[in-house]
């Protein structure tokens, strides 16, 4: 029978690389030949244990020599011996988790003093403090935090957890694949006060576990840790998490909006479903929310050259959490590995295996291609665009991704017999994360993210150490830190002001052919806190969304007002630069103004449409507002006619409260003129009949129970779930179980 519990299901935005700095985690089994070399580990125990115990249980093994028993910063001890030996410890009862001390790592990832992090400690606040996030509340939303961790323990000032209905806000541990590890990384970033240094290293933290085992929760659970936190009067709140629905009226969008206008500042992840259009999920829409998206800090990205003479191709690979890092620096052949079955692996040995994603996880495929001798795996996407992913920790082989596009092109040039390619490493850093999500919000047509945040690579902690993981859940976390710095400056300002602080100084930033990334894509630009902190020009609101026009004749005329602050001590003087001229809009601006200190401006800005002049689509920008010698971004977007978006999304289904019912829930952005549930035998694509149709739907979540003696006979279908509005359709394929 489905158990699943029917709600809008939040699933953690968990979509990470790279890890080159794992510390006390299991370690791979090595091979033979090197299983007597002598090792140093740390041992971490589920429990504190006495000494006695300790000795006992190392009696057992001939070479194993106590070094140090810990009792402050782990939970456990350091031994030395033969590695086959400290690896059987596994077995032991109250053992965690085994890290080999070489591959411990704790250095400060460098997205912190690449945002301006450092350069705040060197501001001071009212009481001539400095700016640390003194005083400052942040809470987390997440699958809990190790508050145990060494890094966090002045940080961490207590918290709630929504999944076991308790005080202990504990990370999932000893649950396999099902432990979670996130949001101990996303408090590191934020607050880690230790060995690594967070953001606001002195900030306040508070855990709201609302994601429990295998890092996902529902609606219910999410909801509830909302609303602990404004009950707790917390200054900062980080959700890095969310939805695959983009729309601005789902109830957890609806309670962040909530939450702000209580005086939180609400900062949340903007998703990992780019690099397409429409791609940001709740609570990411929350219009009064700061939606943060990713990009790169300073970094060295390995590519594969492909090809020959004109047509050579440089492809980026996309390292997968829990692989072994990238360290391919000369020519190397590929083989065709298929899906990663180990007949499909015959040829691999030596060499680099090439495989689609698909059929088995990503971890048995590379297990396969390193039992059949490959020196390192390369997995393309089987659907479009990029993809991140990972396997299990310690495998000991360079595993990364590619795009189906790119995956189909080298299979190409394998069939060609043109096997050897190239590796070479560009540093690079300001670029926006392929896995990004894209806006806008659909209905609303508001600019999200609103900014960007280094997402990638980043260094931070986890229950066993210290871990380099990627996505917008590490990019939300940098600015929620940087809310609680500015907070601590200006104690007195609005969520609304610390927004505006943050995207009026944002650094727009520019794609590899050197134009602006679209504003949905970046929103403001990238996050630079040093900035920030010095901002006494704010705007409201910090982006412009003009809406949609469909009027398709006439001339169509538009006003937004825009209220400017200035918190300076002095007069200032602005003007807007007029923006280039585009075929079918003008703009009306207005001369030149001044504010006196601490007051503001109402200014209307004007523009007009003429829509026949138009294509149908979005048309977005940046009007820029000059104040001496600074200028301030302020981008804007319009959406002539009926966009190509989504039109249905977020299909769930599952067994309904009572025996024999069934239910199911559908996102429609704008209502369909004609929605359906389509079933089909999998084996052989046969269609079966409709689970549901209807006409005229309205829109938003729709949602319906289904009596079992309306639906087909028990077993397992392929639906497609299909809605259609003002001649475009959209299609959703999954499957469906009826017991």
């Amino acid at each position: 029978m489905l158990k699943k519990y029917f709600s809008l299901l939040i699933i953690l935005i968990l979509l990470c690389t790279s890890v080159t700095s794992v510390a006390a985690t299991e370690l791979p089994p090595l091979p033979k030949q090197t299983e007597s070399k002598n090792m140093t580990a740390i041992v971490l125990l589920e429990k504190p244990v006495s000494t006695i115990d300790i000795q006992t249980i190392l009696a057992k093994y001939s070479s194993l020599q106590l070094r140090k028993i810990y009792k402050h910063a782990i939970v456990g001890f350091s031994v030395k011996g033969k590695r086959e030996e400290i690896m059987q410890l596994k077995k032991e009862y109250a053992i965690s988790a085994i890290s080999e001390v070489s591959v411990y790592r704790v250095q400060a990832d460098s997205s912190i003093p690449f945002i301006g992090a450092d350069q705040a400690r060197s501001f001071f606040d009212g009481k001539k403090q400095r700016i640390t996030g003194k005083g400052i509340m942040v809470g987390i939303i997440d699958t809990g935090i190790d508050y145990t961790h060494p890094d966090l323990q002045k940080a961490y000032k207590g918290g709630r957890d929504l999944v076991d209905g308790d005080r202990d806000p504990m990370e999932t541990k000893g649950q396999g694949d099902q432990s979670t590890i996130h949001g101990t990384h996303v408090a590191g970033i934020i607050a880690a006060n230790g060995k690594m240094k967070g953001v606001a290293p002195e900030a306040d933290v508070i855990a709201y576990r609302a994601l429990g085992p295998g890092g996902t929760g529902n609606t219910e659970q999410v909801l509830g840790a909302i609303e602990a936190a404004i009950e707790d009067k917390v200054d900062v709140l980080n959700l890095s998490l969310g939805n695959d629905v983009n729309g601005p009226d789902l109830p957890i969008s609806i309670a962040l909006n909530k939450a702000v206008e209580s005086g939180i500042v609400a900062v949340t992840s903007n998703g990992n479903s780019g690099p397409a259009v429409w791609t940001v999920g709740s609570p990411g829409t929350a219009d009064r929310a700061i939606s943060v998206g990713a990009s790169t800090p300073p970094m060295i990205i390995p590519y594969m050259k492909v090809g020959l003479g004109a047509r050579k191709k440089m492809i980026q690979l996309m390292p997968m959490q829990g692989a072994k890092p990238w360290d391919l620096h000369f020519t190397e052949e590929l083989i065709d590995g298929g899906i990663g079955r180990i007949h499909d692996l015959k040829q691999v040995k030596g060499k680099i295996a090439l495989i689609e994603r698909g059929s088995i996880s990503f971890t048995e495929k590379v297990i396969n291609a390193k039992k059949s001798g490959a020196v390192a795996v390369i997995i393309f996407n089987n659907t479009e665009g990029n993809f991140s992913g990972s396997v299990t920790k310690g495998l000991g082989i360079p595993v990364v991704s590619i795009s189906k596009k790119s995956g189909e092109l080298v299979k190409r040039q394998i069939r060609s017999k043109q096997r050897n390619v190239q590796f070479i490493y560009k540093k690079e850093q300001d670029q926006l994360a392929d896995f990004s999500s894209r806006g806008p919000v659909t209905v609303s047509w508001s600019i999200k993210p609103d900014l960007l945040a280094p997402g990638v690579a980043i260094n931070s902690t986890i229950p066993s150490g210290y871990l380099e993981m990627q996505g917008t859940s590490m990019a939300s976390p940098h600015v929620a830190g940087a809310s609680a710095l500015i907070l601590q400056a200006h104690p007195e300002w609005t969520p609304e002001q610390v927004k505006s602080a943050l995207m009026s100084t944002s650094k727009p930033l520019l794609d590899k052919d050197g134009k602006l990334y679209r504003t949905f894509e970046q929103g403001a630009g990238r996050l630079r806190i040093d900035q920030a902190l010095k901002a006494d020009t704010l705007l409201y609101p910090s982006s412009l969304s003009f809406g949609m026009f469909s009027k398709k004749e006439g001339i169509h005329e538009h006003e937004e007002k825009l209220v400017i602050e200035n918190t300076s001590k002095e007069k200032k003087n602005y003007s807007f630069q007029i923006p280039m001229k585009e075929k079918g809009i003008t703009w009306d601006l207005p001369a030149s103004f001044s504010i006196n200190p601490g007051e503001k401006k109402q200014v209307h800005l004007g523009l007009q449409i003429n829509p026949a002049l138009m294509e149908t689509g979005i048309y977005d920008g940046y009007l820029t507002l000059v104040e001496g010698v600074k200028e301030i971004s302020l981008p804007f977007l319009y959406v002539k006619e009926e966009p190509n978006y989504p039109r249905v999304m977020g299909f769930e289904f599952s067994a309904g409260d009572q025996e024999g019912m069934y239910r199911y829930e559908m996102y429609l952005p704008r209502g369909a003129d004609e929605v359906g549930i389509a079933l089909y035998d999998p084996d052989n694509f046969r269609f079966i009949g409709f689970l549901d149709w209807a006409k005229h739907a309205p829109p938003g979540l729709l949602k319906k129970e289904l009596a079992k003696d309306e639906l087909p006979v028990p077993g397992i279908y392929t639906a497609i779930i299909f809605a259609r509005k003002f001649g475009k359709e959209d299609q959703i394929e999954t499957t469906i179980i009826i017991d």
